[in-house]
């Protein structure tokens, strides 16, 4: 069975972001051809939850994921990494062989 896990952390910045967003069932995760290594991260809000995905919760935030997409994520942690004043969403992909030197795309 695939999974998709959050770390508190991400749970937390995910949660604030739908209560500022003012709806929103969680976080939508896929995969796009991208960059120097071929796939890049793509995140967006879900609002709803369609016969070709699969969802993931944890910490009362939902992770929505296009079947398709799973080839390439499964096993993925999703970290929010607050440094001074870089915030930004880590993933922890044990899928990945490779990434590109500006780290925006990453090959499986």
């Amino acid at each position: 069975m695939p999974t998709i896990t959050l770390t508190e952390n991400a749970a937390k910045r995910v949660q604030t972001m739908l209560d500022n967003r003012g709806k929103g069932l969680g976080l939508r995760l896929g995969v796009t051809t991208s960059g120097c290594s071929g796939f890049a991260y793509v995140l967006d809000f879900a609002d709803s939850v369609e016969s070709n995905d699969q969802a993931f919760e944890q910490f009362g935030v939902k992770i929505v994921v296009k079947s398709d997409d799973l080839q390439y994520l499964d096993g993925t942690e999703i970290d929010y990494i607050h440094e001074g004043l870089n915030q930004t969403f880590q993933f922890n992909n044990p899928n990945v062989t490779n990434t590109c030197g500006c780290g925006e795309s990453f090959a499986v």
